[in-house]
């Protein structure tokens, strides 16, 4: 197989131990002779088998040399997939908390078999079946005592310092991993702790005095003083350091603020008959079209994704409200839920392709369509509270998913009305005609059902 036939993945170029490609729709990992020792004692020392046995790390199986003409080339292995691939900022406090856990789980059984990881990005972890797994299987290198761990400052970027800020700042600060692929400078994030922070030991330890000592070794021109550093460093017991960051991030917890959409449904308008016959027309709707797989945007507390993942369909939640999505996910591990993802998402402001040449992550777009899209007490929000034309946003529907359940709100309906008390009404259009007229340019109506003890109306719809 050419280099031409197979389709390396956006994200997967970095590391020159291998990378992942698309090969007829199916998922592959190049492992190049470089990392062949590396990848040999991790299956022969019985590392590998631990790990996945623990479910920590993705399983896989060796494939047939495929390639010829390859110098470079070890072997091919292809992993399990993950049905959805998500980001460290989509992710809740939480998520990224067991995150950062299942890493230096992983690390510190790895030392227990001579290994380590050699980088410890965010990005090398999935949540699948409902639990963070480490997919990355080229991450392990060989352990020679007494040296430091050199992913040691990508940990801190990518787990520490942003969890440090949702728990000491603003958990919407997560965001700033959008913009700092490689993870949340140090000195940016010492810079916006507060101060009672330099009084942990912990934090001070990780975080302000890491980022000192990068500031100090950064103005260095010679190569001596940075040996000594190293020197220093290399005395310092891993497994003490690992174990001290494992405590740090267990004691961190976010007291998540108690209002705002996480109070949205004792405000509703909905009476219990009413929630009901929601619920039954969803499912009918479901059962119908029998979906592998559904993306409930606006999920609040997933109440209703909960109806398509309690029929063993993947489901993600997306919320744009952070304390939502924690309820949700705390909710997903207290039960032990496989099948439901809540995940943090503007709507009206999608996680983009971002990284090189805006391929190494994907768009919200690029990794759909989904089967079905759930749009449910939606619509009101984008039309009226974000200014959005029905056209605008049955074209991004029809671009995200197959089948769309969506549910009209009237401007009659109370929720409606609280919105428009506090502005002058400039929606002449917002019509339930003009919302048919527009969704049939990239819809077909298969059914719509009205609501009982409501005035609102639950439609289904497939693309064209």
């Amino acid at each position: 197989m050419s280099e031409d036939e197979k389709k390396r993945l956006g994200s997967s170029f970095r590391d020159k131990s291998g990378f992942m490609f698309l090969k007829d729709g199916s998922l592959y990992r190049q492992i190049n002779l470089c990392y062949k020792d590396n990848y040999d004692y991790l299956m022969q020392s019985g590392l590998y088998d631990t790990l996945v046995k623990e479910k920590l790390l993705i399983p896989h199986c060796e494939k047939e040399n495929p390639l010829e003409g390859e110098e470079r080339l070890y072997k091919i292995i292809q992993p399990d997939t993950v049905k959805f691939i998500s980001y460290p900022y989509e992710w809740c406090f939480s998520q990224l908390k067991d995150a950062a856990l299942t890493t230096l789980k992983i690390q510190k059984i790895a030392l227990q078999f001579g290994m380590v990881l050699k980088d410890a990005s965010a990005y090398n972890i999935q949540f699948k079946d409902g639990r963070p797994i480490l997919i990355d299987t080229l991450s392990f290198e060989r352990f020679h005592k007494g040296s430091p761990w050199i992913a040691y400052r990508q940990f801190c970027q990518h787990f520490l310092a942003p969890l440090a800020l949702m728990v000491y700042k603003d958990a919407r600060l997560n965001q700033l991993s959008r913009i700092y692929l490689d993870g949340i400078p140090l000195d940016l994030a010492s810079s916006l702790l507060p101060l009672r922070t330099h009084f942990y030991f912990s934090l001070f330890f990780h975080i302000h005095l890491h980022s000192a000592f990068q500031r100090y070794f950064s103005n260095r021109f010679f190569i001596k003083p940075a040996k000594n550093y190293r020197k220093e460093i290399k005395n310092f017991d891993l497994l003490a350091l690992i174990e001290n960051l494992e405590g740090l991030i267990r004691r961190m917890q976010w007291r998540y603020p108690k209002i705002g959409w996480i109070n949205y449904d004792k405000a509703t308008n909905y009476s219990p008959r009413a929630f009901q016959h929601k619920k039954r027309i969803l499912e009918k709707f479901l059962e119908r079209i029998n979906p592998k797989c559904v993306w409930d945007l606006g999920s609040n507390k997933a109440i209703f994704s909960r109806v398509a993942s309690n029929r063993g369909i993947h489901t993600i939640a997306f919320d744009i409200d952070p304390a939502v999505v924690e309820e949700n996910y705390l909710e997903c591990v207290k039960e032990k839920e496989s099948n439901l993802l809540p995940l943090v998402l503007d709507l009206t402001n999608p996680s983009a392709a971002i990284g090189w040449a805006n391929e190494e992550r994907l768009s919200l777009l690029e990794r759909g369509p989904a089967d079905v899209a759930l749009a449910l007490a939606l619509i009101h929000h984008l039309a009226i509270a974000n200014n959005l034309p029905f056209e605008r946003i049955a074209d991004f529907f029809h671009k995200i998913c197959r089948v769309l359940i969506i549910e009209f709100v009237p401007k009659t309906d109370t929720q409606v009305q609280r919105m428009l008390a506090t502005r002058t009404d400039t929606f002449p259009d917002y019509t339930q005609e003009n919302f048919e007229q527009s969704f049939k340019k990239s819809f077909v109506i298969e059914e719509s059902v009205n609501i009982d003890d409501s005035q609102r109306t639950l439609y289904l719809l497939r693309i064209k």
